[in-house]
């Protein structure tokens, strides 16, 4: 069975033409849902309805926005079995991972119907007698959210719950491949109450996204996914002075260094490369170890990659799905290629599979001896593919690993108290992890990167306030 989708726009449902769908990557004999394809004609009107709205929920008491979003929060929660379900089929990581992320999802939606009563703002002395200083933060307006396919509720729950829980407005853009799970959520806000108008949902491809970047009235922008989309997101939305916020993956390194725990090593290497089916901008793609483990590590982390359990996804055995389309299956492969023709050694995987389902399966894949600037090293794969290089120690790893133009995440593995503190401070990532996976992170603090990776404001946690509200200063005379 496939659901029929439509847009969500001033608090209708509203259709057209189903000439999208949506296919489960696990199965392609499985279709998931059919969609309208959006034009610029429905941004508009999503634009409007959202522009109607701004002024009454942004001046409404936060009570009214913060039980909203908590009631939101708690449906999310009571259907995350079901909505977990609908996830995987759509984008195909394992059951387990996906009732995870809807649980991140409603915790997210809770966390912020807390901040939307903390409105931020500070009393000053003036320089002047008898005027008294006063700092407040308010909404900015319109807001458009482009979103990805690979945390394809999560990511539109840390977007939408802060940019409503402060006064804000919304127009939100799914990801083609995985616009089911998208409207599940959009139907859960309107459920909790939310008015007519104050989040909008208009299913489509690229040029709804341009659409949104494009519209006078869209005030910010916030969007996560590709270097080159991002950066033509990011012009758009300056050419008309509209804020933006980017954030555009990573290549983050894992260095292990001589004196790790083994075993927790390849545990980190693994859970950060391959779950996920490796499709996490925090992924740990390239993995930097010293000489003095480099074989025994190398020899563990093949291993442990080749007893992986590749397979369906709802499937409660499977521990790696598929990719989530034929195009990043491609992708890929391509890249596994392009590595063994600059001298990488494929120790295990490499290839797609052929399963019981038809599916976009790949095996997951270690290679070997490959060289800092090589390919592999340099650009994002976003599959089940990592790559190792072999250094000296431990500065020849921390000058490797802040080569490239990304600076998301990056993973020491160590039991060094010295250069533990030493790689906190020198790495060039917006976020470090000691003898942790350089994916998954908590949604209470900011989540973002340096360099290429990201632009703006971050995301998630108390530094939302930055992006979603803007500072207004009142003056007052006696």
């Amino acid at each position: 069975m496939s659901d029929i989708l439509s847009h969500f726009i001033g608090g209708r449902a509203l259709g057209g033409d189903a000439s999208g769908s949506s296919v489960n990557p696990s199965n392609l004999d499985d279709t998931v849902a059919t969609y309208p394809k959006g034009n610029a004609e429905d941004v508009d009107q999503a634009v409007q309805a959202a522009r109607a709205a701004f002024p009454a929920w942004s001046e409404a008491s936060p009570e009214v926005r913060s039980d909203v979003l908590d009631r939101a929060g708690a449906l999310v929660m009571e259907r995350a079995k079901e909505l977990g379900a609908l996830l995987s089929r759509e984008e195909g990581k394992t059951l387990a991972e996906g009732t995870g992320e809807v649980m991140r999802a409603a915790r997210i939606l809770k966390y912020f119907a807390g901040e939307a009563l903390r409105r931020h703002g500070q009393t000053l002395e003036s320089t002047r007698p008898g005027i008294d200083v006063a700092t407040h933060r308010e909404a900015v307006g319109v807001v458009g959210l482009i979103t990805p396919w690979n945390f394809p509720i999560a990511i539109p729950a840390w977007k939408a719950a802060p940019a409503l829980a402060f006064g804000n407005t919304v127009v939100l853009k799914p990801a083609t491949p995985t616009p089911a799970i998208a409207h599940a959520l959009a139907a859960i806000i309107h459920e909790a109450g939310a008015p007519a108008g104050v989040f909008n949902l208009v299913i489509g491809e690229g040029d709804v996204g341009r659409a949104i970047v494009d519209h006078p009235q869209v005030d910010a922008i916030s969007f996560t996914g590709s270097q080159g989309v991002g950066a033509m997101v990011g012009l758009g939305a300056m050419k008309r002075q509209a804020r933006v916020q980017l954030e555009m993956g990573g290549k983050n390194p894992l260095v292990v260094l001589d004196d790790a725990d083994l075993e927790r090593a390849v545990t980190c290497a693994i859970d950060g490369a391959f779950f996920g089916t490796g499709q996490r901008c925090t992924a740990s793609s390239r993995i930097i170890v010293t000489e003095g483990i480099h074989d025994r590590f190398v020899e563990a982390l093949a291993e442990r990659a080749r007893s992986l359990r590749v397979g369906d996804a709802l499937d409660p055995q499977t521990q790696i799905g598929p990719a989530v389309s034929e195009q990043q299956l491609e992708q890929n492969l391509r890249y596994v290629g392009i590595a063994r023709d600059e001298g990488g050694k494929v120790l295990t995987g490499g290839e797609a599979l052929t399963l019981d389902k038809r599916g976009y399966y790949m095996a997951p894949t270690v290679i070997a001896d490959t060289a800092p600037d090589q390919r592999i090293n340099c650009e994002e794969v976003f599959g089940p593919v990592a790559s190792t290089v072999r250094v000296r120690d431990y500065d020849e790893a921390l000058e490797i690993a802040n080569r490239g133009q990304f600076g998301l995440s990056a993973g020491i593995v160590t039991n060094s108290l010295k250069h533990s503190r030493h790689f906190r401070r020198a790495v060039r990532a917006g976020m470090v992890m000691v003898n942790l996976p350089t994916a998954g992170v908590d949604y209470h603090v900011p989540f973002g990167g340096t360099r290429k990776s990201s632009y703006g404001a971050r995301e998630q946690g108390f530094a939302a306030v930055e992006f979603y509200t803007q500072i207004k200063t009142v003056y007052v005379g006696g």
